[in-house]
């Protein structure tokens, strides 16, 4: 483990994550930490831009507010221009029936595909 990293000492999670410090910020997972680490470095060459942990979005259908879905990261691609809303998923992760809904809501309600890094 890198010393930007510093893994936090509350136990790990039934999907065997830990909290994980970079940068004076704590994420869920050690992987959430690691594409946080991997997005600075896109960021400071100059190929993304307006990176954002944890962005929440409210997903409505009909007028009533069927759920809240919260991405890992958000960010700007500067070759097109388009916003990217990311999420770290392992593949037992993916496969969680709340996550999997609220991603197709995403994409229902924003016409925002979620991108799934590991």
């Amino acid at each position: 483990m890198s010393s930007a990293y510093q893994r936090l000492t509350a136990p790990a999670t039934k999907f065997g994550n830990r909290k994980t410090e970079f940068n004076g910020q704590r994420y869920d997972s050690k992987a959430e930490a690691r594409r946080a680490f991997e997005l600075r470095a896109l960021e400071m060459n100059g190929e993304i831009t307006n990176v954002e942990t944890q962005v929440t979005y409210r997903l409505v259908v009909n007028e009533m507010l069927v759920a809240k879905y919260r991405c890992d990261f958000k960010y700007v691609d500067v070759r097109t221009g388009l916003i990217v809303v990311e999420d770290v998923k392992s593949p037992s992760t993916r496969k969680i029936p709340s996550y999997s809904i609220k991603k197709k809501l995403m994409k229902a309600c924003h016409d925002i595909t979620v991108v799934e890094v590991e």
